[in-house]
């Protein structure tokens, strides 16, 4: 038996060893590069993730203290490069360094020549290992976005700091990456605005198009710019501040349609397409062109440098409904209106030195209906929209790029949800579909694998009037395979995103981010919401009130509201647990803890709304019982129709107290929403397009329907009913009368 066992023993070890030696010759056989794929398991989370990495030889370890060299032929934009680097690594990781002629006893080499070739103007070659770490690039922007890597690459340890011993050899796979900065429905403050600029260019972003509506004051009208609205000067120094981090912005000023903050002033109604809606221009009045032609030269005027100009001139619903455009319409048809206003605007706009971005497919002017006449783009024009672009290979793309214009892959919208993006499912139809991201990552990393774009833009639409803070993950993503298309993989980005965005220490997060979603749906399905996208869906009543002598009532409340009374349940617990989840990440976030703050309070508001829920039904409850108890006692019928006014009230006040917590955070950032200051009134008007966020000029348009339902007056009644009920049967508070 003894030998039996030993024979086994030496089976299993001889083939346990054997197995081991396979792995072991695997592992140091395989290519470097197979891992480089795989930024977790080495620790490492850069976004985006660079082309090429190889990893091996001696780690670049250092304690709190580092030598920067640059050429002696330096531009400013390198010498901006060091010290913008000096600046970060004192600010995130304490570490001091210094610019020297000489090396020191840990260095770090910026040079601008001897990079590959292949590198480009963006691109750069990183090699970190030893008592050395050099970057070298042929351009600014390349030796800029190197030391943007190195940032991400730094690790702590026993005795200092590290970097691992590698070599990154990086480039982009398209070299326009824009972000669409959306603030027609609030303004962040100015020290927000150059945050989040630094932000993007951490991320290689180049381009911020920024969609400022009335959040400038235009120099030449200056009754449109909101009151507090950047001025010419501010906006010339965000442009100037832009430009050092790799960034150009582009003004995004509205053309034909969405042009609600110009029409919505009576002095300018009579450029409206029809006099009902201030949404569009009409496009054959020679004052649209006098108008907007002022306001672009204002825009170019306060984005000097700027190589584009956005003019928008999306959704025009009523194009072609007055009675010269339909004349009009008949020869050249709608699709002409546009293209007829679309190339007298770039035609004025290229003269100034713009190129001319614009809201329009890749060929939509020869794929529209037949007409007599058919009105022909301008060339040069640069286009900004094309919904999956119809074929697998970009057919459409390619051709326009052939035909002499510029194409930017444009990122699909994730949809206008109030509250939160719905990054891990949409809704749509009843149905759960692929979220925001999945769907960004498939559109994107084929877009920039395919070399049939020169740019891609990212979008986010302020409609709902998220906090802006909200869509970082999305703009990273984008800025992640617009860079790099190849890798890394959705799941592994994500991993890294959390990592590199908020620090190593987070939990959780794709958990949070999950419950957020979700309760953002609840949110928005709960009372009227949704009417305001969807149409009629159904009207939320509050529970019938007492009446009569006998606290005449009818129970329905519970029984009508069944679901979403057991939703709420569901939808507490949820949000209790993303608030457990964001108070322990608040705690151990390295980066971005104000985030945090903002994920709070969307956790708190929709847990209030199901708490609401809650409410409502508690206090049928309570007038149900109080009905029972009608022939029984009428102390005690009256006890539980107080208990039911200290549940609308104890309701009323938390509204009260989440709301103005939210606000209070938000506004740690971004002016209050629709204020008036000494010199100007803020002039309000709903537009067209029925935006969330445009529901009410403040920000109760995110408790507008929770004051739709004017719980404050079913209170009041109810007390009223309550002091009738107490009179009529003598009942005091120390005394039961039958």
């Amino acid at each position: 038996m003894g030998g039996k066992i030993r024979q086994v023993f030496k089976y299993t070890a001889y083939h346990l060893l054997h197995k081991w030696l396979f792995f072991f010759f695997l592992l140091i056989c395989l290519p470097e590069n197979n891992f480089a794929s795989d930024p977790v398991s080495y620790g490492i989370h850069v976004i985006p993730y660079p082309q090429e990495v190889s990893f091996g030889g001696e780690d670049f370890s250092f304690h709190k203290k580092l030598t920067i060299v640059l050429d002696r032929d330096r531009s400013q934009s390198d010498l901006f490069t060091a010290e913008e680097l000096i600046r970060d690594l004192k600010a995130s990781w304490g570490i001091a360094a210094e610019i020297s002629k000489k090396k020191g006893c840990h260095t770090i080499r910026l040079t601008r020549h001897h990079a590959p070739e292949k590198t480009g103007m963006q691109g750069y070659r990183l090699i970190s290992g030893g008592n050395t770490l050099v970057i070298r690039a042929k351009g600014e922007a390349g030796l800029f976005y190197g030391t943007r890597t190195l940032l991400q690459l730094i690790q702590r340890t026993a005795n200092g700091y590290k970097i691992q011993g590698l070599e990154i050899t990086d480039w982009p796979d398209i070299k326009k990456r824009a972000i669409h900065y959306d603030t027609k429905h609030h303004q962040d403050k100015a020290s927000y605005v150059k945050d989040f600029i630094k932000d993007l260019s951490r991320y290689k972003i180049n381009i911020l198009v920024w969609e400022w509506e009335d959040k400038f004051a235009y120099p030449s009208h200056p009754e449109i710019g909101a009151p507090g609205a950047f001025t010419l000067e501010e906006m010339q120094g965000f442009t100037r501040y832009a430009r050092k981090y790799h960034i150009q912005i582009v003004p995004l000023v509205q053309g034909l349609g969405h042009a609600s903050y110009i029409l919505k002033w009576p002095q300018y109604a009579d450029l409206r397409e029809i006099g009902a809606s201030n949404w569009e221009f009409c496009p054959l009045k020679e004052g649209s062109y006098d108008l907007l032609f002022d306001l672009w030269d204002d825009a170019i005027k306060a984005t000097p440098g700027s190589e584009y100009i956005h003019i928008g001139s999306d959704e025009t619903y009523e194009l072609g409904s007055c009675v010269l455009c339909k004349e009009k319409a008949k020869e050249i048809g709608k699709s002409g209106l546009y293209q007829l206003f679309v190339n007298k605007a770039a035609e004025h706009l290229q003269a100034e030195g713009r190129k001319v971005m614009v809201w329009e497919r890749p060929m939509q002017w020869e794929r529209g209906p037949a007409v007599p006449k058919r009105v022909l783009p301008v060339k040069g024009l640069v286009l900004s929209e094309s919904y999956n672009y119809e074929t697998p290979d970009y057919t459409y793309a390619r051709e326009a790029r052939s035909a002499g214009f510029e194409v930017f892959a444009y990122d699909p919208n994730p949809g206008t949800e109030a509250l939160f993006l719905p990054y891990l499912y949409r809704i749509r139809e009843n149905k759960k579909q692929p979220g925001a991201l999945e769907n960004s990552y498939d559109f994107v990393n084929a877009a920039a694998r395919s070399g049939a774009y020169d740019g891609v833009i990212c979008t986010s639409w302020d409609d709902a009037g998220l906090h802006n803070q909200m869509w970082m993950l999305r703009f990273i993503n984008a800025a992640e395979y617009a860079w790099s298309g190849s890798k890394p993989g959705l799941q592994e980005f994500m991993a890294s995103f959390f990592k590199n965005y908020y620090g190593d220490s987070v939990r959780n997060m794709e958990r949070l981010f999950y419950l957020l979603n979700d309760g953002a749906y609840f949110y928005m399905s709960s009372f009227e919401r949704n009417v305001w996208h969807y149409g009629e869906i159904g009207k939320t009543h509050l529970p019938d009130l007492p009446r009569g002598q006998i606290i005449e009532f009818d129970p329905y409340w519970n029984t009508r509201y069944r679901t979403m009374i057991e939703r709420s349940g569901k939808e507490i617990q949820e949000m209790n647990n993303a608030i457990q989840i964001i108070d322990h990440n608040w705690q151990r976030a390295e980066r971005h803890l104000y985030d945090f703050e903002i994920f709070r309070t969307i956790a708190m508001l929709v847990r209030h709304t199901a708490l609401t829920w809650q409410d409502l039904s508690a206090v049928e409850h309570a007038i149900s019982r109080a009905n029972s108890k009608t022939f029984i006692s009428h102390k005690e019928a009256c006890d539980n129709l107080l208990t039911a006014q200290h549940i609308l009230e104890k309701s009323l006040e938390r509204r009260d107290t989440v709301f103005n917590d939210l606000v209070g955070k938000w506004e740690v950032t971004r002016w209050p929403k629709g204020m008036s200051t000494r010199d100007k009134n803020y002039f309000w008007q709903q537009d067209r397009a029925r935006h969330f966020a445009n529901r009410r000029p403040d920000m109760t348009f995110l408790i507008y329907d929770e004051q739709l339902l004017d719980m404050e007056g079913y209170l009041e009644k109810l007390k009223a009913y309550i002091r009738y009920y107490k009179n009529f049967y003598k009942i005091s508070d120390n005394n039961e009368n039958n």
